[in-house]
């Protein structure tokens, strides 16, 4: 037996799944705050091994998703500075800007390239020293480390054509900011590899202040099943900590070596999340000392702050208040092949999920 198959076992997940029901006796409404658990939950039907009182719903954790639409146009400026080479994953050529993405861009002759790395950028940098490459630093604190090594190694190499704009967002302060702004859940199933990363500490004032119970999970069925099962058990007896369901990935303080690579390279800043806002804390900037490799200053024009498409509603859809099959756009005019909103572009959106695992509608 493969090791992730223990986690996938028909009997383990059964068996859970009866825990689950005989140990919610009250109305629970958790968020997952993690696109890749939306992906799980639904790509293996775990909703319906859940009893009628237990509600799940998705938060802001994919990271093309929050990105905001003056971000997107601030890629898109780049791509203006002449000899200009971006390098980007591959979830964000589709993303809607104000006005193109940056699919169309490159189809009116920019040069785009996906990358899978940020040393994937570092060696088009190195292979085209005639050339400005920038790195879109684009996801949560799971890929921020690995910008900060590709920074310092050009640093080392003397790489002077190599340039970042970072866009990564740490995600603890935002679950205080989806609480102070109203969203109602009872309890959070964390993500996993983000807290590879941080460990589970810093989640403590969610449990702490806002008493709501954490719970660290894997990516299997049985690791999503058991943090709910965690988290009702924590909530049918008034409880309200901080645990690792994930614990084979997971430790309580996190990866010293890549929370030291974030510190030396990133200072922390306010960040624009969309549907939420401004929220402090959240945002990645390069400290002085690698400000030589900041692409920020090669943006000219100043970018102002664009709303969403009318009838768009994935700030609803990030702050846990509606499912996608609520936003009108929904399957008519949004889909994943003209997608209105980034819920809809990333394969770990909460609308391109709902889109490909339901025939869920909005009539």
């Amino acid at each position: 037996m493969k090791f992730a198959d223990e986690f996938r076992s028909r009997e383990l997940v059964a068996g859970i799944a009866r825990n689950i029901r005989r140990a919610a006796t009250h109305e629970w409404t958790l968020m997952e705050f993690c696109g890749t658990h939306t992906v799980v939950i639904f790509r293996h039907g775990l909703k319906a091994l859940l009893p009628v009182n237990l509600k799940l719903v998705s938060g802001p954790g994919c990271p093309v998703c929050v990105t905001s639409r003056a971000d997107i146009d601030r890629i898109l400026a780049l791509c203006d500075v002449p000899s200009a080479m971006i390098a980007t994953y591959g979830d964000m050529i589709k993303v809607p800007g104000s006005r193109m993405n940056l699919s169309e861009r490159r189809a009116r002759g920019a040069d785009v390239r996906v990358v899978y790395s940020s040393y994937d950028a570092l060696a088009l940098a190195r292979k085209h020293p005639d050339r400005k490459v920038f790195f879109i630093g684009i996801g949560f604190e799971t890929t921020a480390p690995s910008t900060a090594a590709a920074v310092i190694k050009a640093a080392e190499l003397g790489l002077e054509n190599f340039h970042v704009l970072s866009l990564h967002k740490l995600t603890p302060p935002v679950v205080g900011a989806l609480l102070e702004g109203g969203t109602e859940v009872d309890g959070f199933i964390c993500p996993g590899h983000v807290c590879a990363i941080i460990g589970a500490r810093p989640l403590e004032p969610v449990a702490r202040e806002w008493k709501k119970p954490c719970v660290v999970a894997g990516f299997e069925p049985g690791d999503v099943l058991q943090a709910i099962l965690m988290l009702v058990r924590q909530l049918e007896a008034g409880e309200s900590r901080v645990d690792i369901e994930y614990a084979r990935g997971v430790s309580y303080e996190g990866n010293a070596t890549a929370l030291a690579t974030m510190k030396r390279v990133f200072d922390t800043v306010g960040s624009e999340w969309r549907g939420i806002g401004n929220v402090e804390d959240t945002g990645l900037v390069l400290r002085d000392e690698f400000s030589t490799f900041d692409a920020s200053p090669f943006i000219e024009r100043e970018i102002e702050p664009v709303p969403d498409p009318p009838g768009c509603r994935c700030g609803d859809v990030l702050r846990g208040r509606i499912s996608p099959p609520d936003c009108p756009l929904f399957r008519k005019v949004c889909t994943p092949e003209r997608p209105v909103g980034p819920c809809m572009v990333s394969s770990e959106g909460s609308c391109a999920t709902y889109y490909q695992y339901t025939g869920e509608t909005n009539e």
